[in-house]
């Protein structure tokens, strides 16, 4: 009977490395890369584990991107890393409304640093396109699992208190997620993180469709704030609506086709003091033109918080000029 060394060493065997064809290239090297900086989460609630998921390291000295549901509720808890290290760690900001949150690992004085993962931009992703899921499902540390971007440009609702939001941009996946992998990697074939794991939707696990945060200008902006406030402030005007085709005389007058149709007022917001109305048609907001509630959201940020914003409105076959002062959105 041939030996294992025998059977190598025949020219008609193919070897290892041969037989590793271009897709397992890549998802073997982005599991090489992008592992070391993905940690397991146990997370403390009161003194006790009560959960865990998976966090990406994003700089050597001990931050760390996670999900914020992951860490809902925590006072703490310890990430262990491919290494063998295991580490404390502390939230440092949570964002419900983007279901991100940032923790921070206590490293010691002679301890080496993270290896920190390399951020990508989920805008250059396309359907079909190679991803890698690396986190840490049912326990089982270092967990990797490959598919294909199934869709994108979804959304998904992510609430914080009475308040909600629309998550927009959200990258849909066959890579396989199963509970813990939360707050894990989602890697394109370069090994750049373009993804925070955060959901798996369908009727049973690993028989659904797994969606991540993308990683782009918004979230680099929300992580941005939880690394330097540990919050995100937002501003809030107070109204509901979506896309309006515009009426062709409104579309003479102001150069535009579609604009954000006012539904909902809330009663006593900012929306409603400044005399907006339902069947108003926002143009713009502090110059910026709107057509959706997305690009809407994406202009409420903590600058113009208490400060009156002009809103041009098609409003009864004219455009006006509304000033409104947001609020702070409360969560």
């Amino acid at each position: 009977m041939n030996t294992l060394e025998d059977r190598r060493a025949d020219p008609d065997v193919v070897s290892d490395d041969d037989a590793l064809d271009a897709y397992s290239r890549v998802v073997t090297r982005v599991a090489r890369v992008v592992t070391p900086s993905v940690a397991s989460l146990r997370v403390r609630r009161r003194g006790r584990v009560a959960g865990a998921g998976s966090g990406v390291a994003m700089t050597p000295d001990g931050f760390l991107l996670t999900s914020a549901h992951v860490v809902d509720g925590c006072d703490g808890g310890e990430a262990g890393f491919a290494d063998g290290r295991e580490l404390d760690f502390d939230v440092v900001g949570r964002d419900p409304l983007s279901d991100l949150a940032v923790v921070r690992v206590h490293l010691s004085p002679s301890g080496a640093p993270l290896t920190a993962a390399v951020l990508g931009d989920a805008a250059r992703l396309q359907v079909g396109q190679l991803v890698v899921a690396v986190g840490n499902p049912l326990g089982f540390e270092g967990s990797l699992s490959a598919g294909v971007v199934s869709g994108l440009g979804r959304s998904m609702v992510a609430r914080g208190g009475a308040a909600s939001r629309l998550v927009e941009n959200v990258i849909q996946t066959d890579a396989a997620l199963h509970p813990g992998n939360s707050g894990g990697a989602l890697a394109n074939g370069r090994a750049e993180v373009v993804g925070v794991n955060t959901a798996v939707v369908g009727p049973g696990i690993g028989q659904g469709l797994g969606l991540a945060v993308p990683i782009d200008a918004t979230t680099r902006a929300i992580v941005g704030a939880l690394m330097r406030d540990g919050l995100v402030r937002r501003a809030y005007l107070g109204i509901a609506g979506g896309t309006r085709p515009l009426p062709p005389r409104a579309t003479r007058m102001t150069g535009r086709s579609n604009g954000l149709e006012v539904t909902t007022v809330v009663a006593g917001s900012p929306a409603a003091r400044a005399g907006l109305r339902p069947e108003d048609v926002v143009l713009d907001v502090d110059g910026i033109a709107v057509v959706g509630v997305g690009e809407l959201q994406r202009l409420m940020t903590g600058e113009r918080i208490g400060r009156p914003v002009p809103l041009r409105v098609y409003r009864s076959g004219d455009v006006v000029e509304i000033p409104v002062t947001p609020t702070e959105l409360a969560t």
